[in-house]
């Protein structure tokens, strides 16, 4: 699709340093840094399946099954050439820059502490643009053509970790972090720099595992009481931004069809607070106004924030060995233990109704598994019977 490069040269270089070696006391700095370059096989696949490699067709009124010639339909290079993808005859691949420095300090003999800094910047990054020819020639329609964006990821992360000692193994971590790009995956707003759609600024976890002490029971006792773990898991978050979406224009000179930013209110409270909204929080539709024509808006991107997340999982377990390789784990487990509800997608059109708040709970926003079996779902319980050999 384009002429290959052959000058991407990718470093990677990682330092450790000892700086002490007290007993139980020692202190380790880390620090890295690279290029990584990505492939772009993603943007050259697009083309594969557009113009000259796809055709569709569509039926209304017709009786079914359909026949053999409704179902041939040839793929035609004839004009008008519409929906095609350009590439520049010298495409660059998109790279990365990362770097990242840490210290690591030993608390005792069982226990560590460390502070990170990592930070990254992706350059040559490929923004998919729409634009149409149509004006220019009437044999062309609609074009994709990429372009040349930025990124820059900073976040600072603490870790406290504590090894297995006296059944005892528990982990915490706290992330601070910031995510600027040029419109993530949303296309609206694909050239304006701004928050990430996924820019979560501060993330906590926490994780313990117990393994009950073994006591002088009898036979009886012991064999009801022996063996027995607790697990247990905390996860709170603060909330991904809400892209808001204005009017719904065409751009006449590029063909580009997309939503417009809002206009901010002067003086308006950007949230309303109350047991009437979903999660006693919405957006105050008085602090916004759509814009006139296809005008931009005046709001920064990404600036307004969803609900947040908040979960504490628990799990008992427990193995039965009955051979000398071979045993039989029990694991009973609750998820959102304290039944937290968790709210997720908000409707971001300033023309609805319902603009502003939460129309789904976190589980049904996410998207990845079935929500079921998603985070930020109502509790929910599972037992599990593990043969392990």
């Amino acid at each position: 699709m384009w002429h290959a490069s052959l000058g991407n040269f990718a470093p990677r270089l990682g330092i450790a340093w000892r700086a002490n070696t007290f007993q139980n006391w020692s202190t380790v700095v880390r620090a890295g840094g690279g290029v990584f370059f990505d492939t772009n096989n993603e943007a050259a696949n697009v083309a594969f399946s557009e113009f000259g490699f796809s055709a569709l067709e569509a039926y209304t009124s017709v009786a079914l099954p359909i026949t053999t010639a409704q179902q041939n339909i040839p793929i035609s290079t004839a004009p008008p050439y519409a929906y095609l993808s350009l590439y520049p005859s010298h495409l660059q691949l998109p790279y990365t820059l990362e770097w990242n420095a840490a210290v690591e300090q030993e608390l005792g003999r069982n226990n560590s502490a460390s502070v990170t800094y990592v930070g990254s910047a992706g350059r040559r990054l490929n923004a998919r643009q729409e634009g149409s020819l149509a004006g220019a020639n009437p044999n062309f329609g609609f074009i994709y053509y990429l372009r040349d964006v930025t990124s820059d990821y900073d976040a600072l992360q603490a870790k406290f970790q504590r090894s297995v000692a006296k059944g005892v193994n528990a982990l915490v971590s706290y992330t601070w972090s910031h995510s600027i790009d040029y419109g993530s995956n949303f296309a609206a707003l694909a050239v304006t720099r701004g928050n990430s759609d996924f820019d979560v600024r501060n993330t906590f976890q926490g994780g313990i595992t117990w393994e009950l002490p073994s006591t002088p029971l009898s036979t009886l006792g012991s064999a009801v009481l022996h063996g027995w773990a607790l697990d247990g898991r905390l996860l709170a978050r603060t909330g991904f931004p809400v892209t808001l979406e204005g009017n719904f224009v065409t751009d006449p000179a590029t063909g580009n069809r997309y939503y417009t930013n809002v206009n901010l209110i002067p003086n308006q409270p950007t949230y309303l607070y109350g047991g009437q909204y979903p999660g006693n929080r919405a957006l105050n539709r008085a602090a916004f106004a759509i814009p006139t024509g296809s005008n931009p808006g005046n709001a920064p991107r990404n600036f307004v924030r969803g609900f947040g997340e908040s979960q504490v999982n628990f799990a008992v377990r427990r193995d039965f060995p009955f051979a000398e390789r071979a045993r039989l784990q029990f694991r009973a487990e609750a998820f959102n233990i304290i039944n937290h509800p968790n709210f997720g997608y908000i409707d971001p059109s300033l023309n609805d109704a319902t603009f502003g708040q939460a129309l789904q709970m976190l589980n049904q926003s996410l998207g990845t598994v079935a929500s079921q079996y998603q985070q930020g779902g109502p509790r929910s319980m599972q037992f599990s019977l593990r043969l392990a050999f």
